[in-house]
């Protein structure tokens, strides 16, 4: 099962800091929404999103159809094929899509320790 590519969102009580803050690791700012309150940041592979006042927690986020710099892949599994497998396989999918739908669309898991996945399809299903 391909999840596309992986981010880690995470909240924060000041953008303008912790931009400063991973910028001093390393990480380069990849896509600037800072007026929208986030911004997203990669290190090589590594990408990172800055979130203030959006949600609580941090989010684990897969984006299936989307590379590592969010290029479109030629090739992917819909989100709704992959949503439909995991509930075969018994895991519960909160805020689910509809699996009739078509194109861009997300839904959410928490595993067992309550950590928060976001699975998050910015392109339209492959053809």
């Amino acid at each position: 099962m391909s999840l596309g590519a992986f981010s880690v969102s995470l909240s924060v009580k000041d953008l303008k800091k912790s931009l400063q803050f991973y910028k001093a690791l390393g990480f380069e700012t990849f896509q600037d929404t800072s007026d929208h309150g986030f911004v997203i940041l990669k290190n090589g592979t590594s990408v990172i999103g800055l979130f203030q006042d959006m949600f609580d927690g941090n989010i684990l986020t897969f984006n299936p159809g989307w590379d590592q710099s969010a290029e479109p892949l030629s090739e992917f599994e819909d989100i709704r094929a992959l949503q439909s497998r995991l509930q075969a396989q018994g895991l519960a999918v909160a805020q689910p899509t509809d699996p009739d739908g078509t194109g861009p669309a997300n839904f959410t898991l928490t595993d067992p320790d309550g950590n928060a996945i976001l699975f998050d399809q910015h392109v339209d299903r492959p053809t």
